[in-house]
């Protein structure tokens, strides 16, 4: 099929930065793109093609759109699966496949797809409700602390939280959840795989993510990791195992917990491109965002090596900061070699959204690292 400057359509549900992003490189290879969003100002509305409005979770209004295009992927998981199901009977390639994002989209669901297959993963128990849960610790089937977890609609730290003490459950919704077993751990590593349907499949260099104690949230993320290469060759080993038991189609970025005894272990998966894969965009010789594409219009995968060490910063909208977004600062770190500034285009701030990120890239992770440190407190994301 020709993708370049031709009828060709590719539907993206989702108009967020991950979609952003990824216009990037449809306009560089000149790929027509329609954007699914339920915001008028969603990021993507600029660099696409053309931009709808609607319900992602509305079957009628999912199903129609994808109706217009040969090729339909998404940048989130929370879109309506059975329109994605109906689409694919009816010859729209869908990928990854709905198949694929039934299982991941409910966190139970996902866990026990790695029991089944046999995928190092913490120990869990599955509840219908908190109301089930409270009572499960009450009669001593749950012993404190633990990680609470809605198994849907969670994003950017929302919807985990860990359960020390019952007052711990104040604020928690009364929803499906999972209780995990808390894991004493070196570090928080991610593997992104790559996979086209001709079953070409290439894995990015584990990274190490650090997170923000309170937001649970990325504020770091370091390629290469800081860890043994045995360590790195388990971690991407166990990658491989859960693209090939998932049998996806475009990215699948792993998280994964380094045990004290240097054991990995699974926390969860998001079949797109990812937070821990944005260093790629400068550091590495294809980026995700073009690699997915790649990936799902089954065209070569590219090279997934890094041309130099690289640090992503993730930008937050600041606490006690909500509205009009403005951005204080920027210019000061771009005096910095190896540093690019990624804005998300959201107009609207609020205590820890992500409104953007930067890139420290250096021959000396070290350098990258502390370059990455002066960054993070020079820029403040906050509203007018």
């Amino acid at each position: 099929m020709n993708y370049f400057s031709s009828d060709f359509k590719l539907g993206i549900l989702g108009g967020g930065q991950l979609g952003k992003m990824m216009l990037n490189d449809t306009r560089k290879f000149d790929i027509q793109t329609y954007v699914l969003d339920p915001s008028d100002e969603a990021p993507c509305k600029i660099g696409s093609n053309k931009f709808f409005k609607g319900d992602l979770m509305d079957f009628e209004t999912v199903y129609n759109f994808g109706k217009q295009v040969d090729v339909l992927t998404f940048e989130i998981e929370h879109v309506n699966v059975a329109a994605l199901e109906k689409l694919e009977s009816e010859g729209i390639k869908v990928y990854p496949s709905p198949k694929t994002l039934k299982q991941i989209q409910n966190k139970g669901t996902q866990k026990d797809f790695y029991t089944a297959n046999g995928i190092p993963t913490a120990d869990y128990k599955r509840f219908e409700s908190l109301t089930d849960l409270k009572t499960a610790v009450e009669n001593n089937e749950i012993t404190l602390p633990f990680v609470w977890k809605s198994t849907e609609g969670g994003y950017d730290g929302n919807g985990v939280k860990v359960i020390r003490t019952m007052e711990s459950f104040e604020g928690v919704a009364n929803v499906q959840c999972i209780a995990e077993t808390m894991i004493p751990f070196k570090n928080e590593l991610a593997v992104i795989v790559s996979r086209n349907p001709d079953g070409q499949i290439k894995t990015y260099p584990v990274v190490e993510m650090e997170f923000h104690p309170e937001a649970n949230q990325v504020e770091y993320v370091i390629c290469p990791a800081r860890i043994d290469d045995a360590v790195a060759e388990k971690a991407r080993a166990v990658a491989l195992k859960v693209s090939e038991s998932f049998n996806h189609v475009g990215l699948l970025a792993v998280e994964m917990f380094q045990t004290e005894d240097d054991q990995i272990l699974v926390n969860e998966v998001a079949p797109r491109p990812h937070n821990s894969g944005h260093y790629s965009i400068e550091a590495s010789y294809t980026s995700q965002f073009e690699q997915h594409l790649r990936a799902i219009l089954n065209l070569p995968l590219g090279n997934t090596d890094s041309k130099v060490a690289g640090i992503m910063v993730n930008l937050v909208g600041a606490e006690g900061h909500s509205g009009n977004v403005l951005y204080q600062n920027i210019e000061t770190i771009l005096d910095k070699d190896g540093v690019t500034p990624h804005i998300y285009g959201k107009k609207q701030t609020r205590p820890f959204r992500k409104m953007g990120h930067v890139t420290i890239v250096n021959e000396d992770i070290a350098v990258a690292r502390k370059i990455a440190e002066e960054v993070k407190n020079t820029i403040k994301v906050i509203s007018q």
